[in-house]
């Protein structure tokens, strides 16, 4: 029977393990990390907070949505799906995160769009008491999708827009 034995510098490893520590970390600051949007962490568990999310955007909303429902992400993209979670990326969200599950849909109803003839309104999508998504939608025969951000150039009231993408109640099932 042949028996070995090592002495281990306790240091090394000591290094070797802190540098193993700060590499992944590293990694994920760089690639998991980015928490950069103003949106990506807003606490939204009660109505008072919702309010103040889409005002902290400039709209001027009702204080009462005028719809709350639970709404189901589909497990399976589509073009639809595709082309409105193209719209919730351009604001740092990403719905297929989120496949397969079942969301609460809060909608307000927007009263400073501009030369609006038709009822404008914000849909926000809620995981867990974080927003997930949403948009502003122009119910008019040539309203548009929008994300949440003012134009550029608006301080009060948004300014026209080009189409954005699809409703977002075709985005559920």
């Amino acid at each position: 029977m042949l028996v070995m034995t090592a002495k281990v510098d306790k240091k090394k490893i000591a290094i070797i393990v802190t540098a193993v520590i700060v590499a992944i970390a590293g990694l994920f600051l760089l690639f998991g990390g980015d928490d950069s949007t103003p949106t990506a962490s807003t606490n939204v568990s009660n109505n008072d907070a919702r309010v103040a999310f889409l005002k902290s955007f400039g709209w001027d909303v009702t204080t009462t949505p005028t719809e709350s429902s639970q709404v189901r992400i589909p497990s399976e993209a589509s073009e639809v799906f595709d082309r409105y979670n193209a719209l919730q990326k351009s604001q740092g969200y990403d719905l297929s995160a989120y496949a397969g599950k079942t969301v609460m849909r809060y909608v307000y109803k927007i009263n400073n769009y501009p030369n609006a003839t038709e009822p404008v309104y914000a849909t926000l999508l809620v995981y867990k008491n974080q927003i997930i998504g949403g948009d502003v939608t122009d119910t008019s025969a040539k309203g548009v999708v929008r994300g949440f951000q003012m134009p550029q150039g608006s301080t009060s009231v948004p300014g026209p827009s080009t189409p954005a993408t699809t409703a977002p109640s075709s985005v559920t099932e």
